[in-house]
């Protein structure tokens, strides 16, 4: 009975559909299908109407850079806003804004007045409205899930865009052959109005928090700390990165691809990018499957030589049904890698960051599809495409390689929800919430044979209280007791104080629990909570009372 129940579990964890049990997951889906759909026919038609007006082979490629190149730039900001405002709304602000700047575009391609960087200045504007609303998306995928069901709701999440990129960029070079780049751009502002709806219509139940917003600042320093004290997600934008710079060849350069290396047109180019489209699908369908035998590297790896495999065929075959059978290939490897990267970041990540940790994610990787876009433009321009992709597939193969230096992790079931146990202490001072700076002293009484232990642990506690914000930590011994031990650490403020502990999850009780247990006094550890002061010149009392009555 117990084997039985077992290989239930492991059925239920690898189901790829298992997230469609949720209205609200399959409801979005659904309506993110049409918004998908309608970006993919723009995609096509923005880059066939760069080949039109532009000679310049590096022009051409700098449509994906542009894309690309403000979700590198904002979306740390985007990432911040998603952890402290409606992510609800701010998808609605960021789909609203796309598809006026898609009517925009549409009615300038209509009338002919479309030039290079004009359009160029469109797609980066579209950029900016994905940089915007990814990382809420992203994040929010764990607000319409439980956490058992997140890598089948991420990897359900690339399949649903490379299902529509299996058929969308066919439809969308047959609609540019047929009624030109300005049909392509109409069909996209009309998809938008889907996922509007949609979202509409969600009515997500917000946790409450009665502490209060963070600033913009101090939301992403928060973040960049969290992310810089956390080694498996400085892992997974390592491999990003190195992914986005590699692999973004094939894509970028797919329109040379197309014209010149099997001398088609942009019917052609459609076909493929919908082959690539139906290897993304079958990926998605894998993962589950291929994690359940595989380890998290070894699918990165196998991720980076298919794609340097794919590369290197598209760039020797004069064949576009070849081309199109490798590109389902790469397709496979992108959301291979992508969709475990992203679960990777998710299932490390507590909710109060979650948001900032993705868009740093975004940030590196699509910095390197970015940069790689430019960098194969550039190569592809003064050498051809086809070196262009030979090049791209060496550098693959070196990413594969950074492996052995910066394995990703394995999931790990992580409870990292909010561990709840911190009640604010009643004070005798009476303190505003932007008092501070707050020091923090904790007294330990270690017997000498626990100290080897206890320092290993502290070095655990170091890492968690900086991630979690906390500064100037330092753990002393004193020299007149030698067996107290006292930890020291300083906030800004009694609200970053609050918000520090406050954040604190399930999974970091056991290295509280563990410091506990080392404690041999009588009673539990002493805290210390203490607020810094400066001595007053006397001429400057008068400004220093009015600045404390201000605050």
């Amino acid at each position: 009975m117990t084997i039985n129940r077992k290989r239930s579990e492991v059925t239920n964890r690898i189901s790829p559909l298992a997230p469609f049990r949720h209205d609200i997951f399959r409801t979005i889906w659904i309506a993110s299908l049409a918004s998908n759909f309608g970006g993919l026919i723009q995609a096509v038609g923005a880059a066939w109407l760069m080949t039109s007006i532009s000679q310049s082979v590096n022009m051409v490629a700098l449509v994906q850079a542009s894309t690309s190149l403000p979700i590198m730039l904002f979306s740390l900001v985007s990432g911040a806003l998603a952890d402290n405002f409606d992510r609800r709304r701010i998808m609605l602000v960021a789909q609203s804004f796309m598809l006026a700047v898609s009517a925009l575009l549409t009615v300038c391609a209509y009338y002919g007045i479309v030039t290079p960087w004009l359009l160029l200045i469109f797609t980066f504007l579209l950029g900016c409205g994905t940089a915007l609303n990814n990382p809420s998306w992203q994040a929010s995928v764990g607000d319409m899930v439980p956490r058992d069901d997140l890598p089948a709701a991420v990897a359900l999440n690339s399949m649903g865009f490379n299902l529509t990129r299996s058929v969308g960029p066919a439809i969308g070079g047959a609609i540019v052959a047929a009624a030109g780049a300005a049909a392509a751009f109409a069909a996209n502002t009309l998809s938008y109005f889907a996922i509007l709806f949609a979202l509409a219509r969600w009515k997500p139940v917000a946790p409450e928090n009665r502490l209060p917003r963070e600033t913009l600042g101090r939301a992403v320093s928060a973040g960049l700390r969290y992310v810089a004290m956390s080694p498996n997600i400085g892992k997974v934008l390592v491999r990003g990165f190195a992914f986005g710079l590699s692999a973004s060849a094939i894509l970028a350069l797919l329109p040379l691809v197309a014209r010149d290396l099997v001398g088609g047109g942009p019917l052609t180019y459609g076909v493929m990018l919908g082959a690539f489209g139906v290897g993304a699908i079958g990926g998605a369908l894998l993962s589950a499957r291929l994690r359940e035998f595989l380890t998290s590297e070894a699918i990165v790896r196998y991720a980076f030589a298919g794609f340097a495999f794919s590369a290197l065929v598209t760039a020797i075959s004069p064949q576009a049904w070849l081309t199109c059978l490798v590109l389902a290939v790469s397709g496979a490897c992108w959301v291979l890698a992508l969709s475990l990267f992203n679960t990777t970041v998710q299932l490390s990540t507590p909710r109060w960051v979650v948001g900032r940790a993705l868009s740093l994610y975004q940030t590196m990787t699509f910095g390197g599809i970015a940069g790689g876009s430019w960098l194969w433009g550039v190569t592809a321009e003064q050498y051809g495409a086809a070196n262009a992709l030979i090049g791209s597939c060496l550098l693959m193969l070196a990413g594969a390689a950074i492996g052995l230096r910066f394995a990703l992790p394995e999931f790990k079931s992580l409870n990292l929800d909010p561990l709840n146990r911190f009640n604010e202490p009643l004070l005798e001072l009476d303190l505003k919430p932007r008092s501070g700076p707050i020091v923090v002293m904790i007294d330990y009484e270690i017997a000498d044979e626990d100290i080897p232990e206890f320092l290993k642990t502290m070095a655990e506690r170091r890492r968690i209280r900086i991630r979690d914000g906390a500064g100037h930590w330092a753990l002393m011994r004193d020299l007149e007791n030698p067996t107290t031990w006292t930890e020291t650490y300083h906030v800004p403020t009694w609200v970053e104080y609050v918000r520090h502990n406050q954040r604190r999850t399930q999974a970091d009780a056991a290295v509280g629990d563990k410091l506990t247990a080392f404690h041999r006094g009588p009673n539990p550890p002493r805290v210390h909570r203490m607020i810094e002061r400066q001595t007053i010149v006397p001429d400057h009392y008068e400004r220093y009372k009015r600045s404390v009555e201000m605050h």
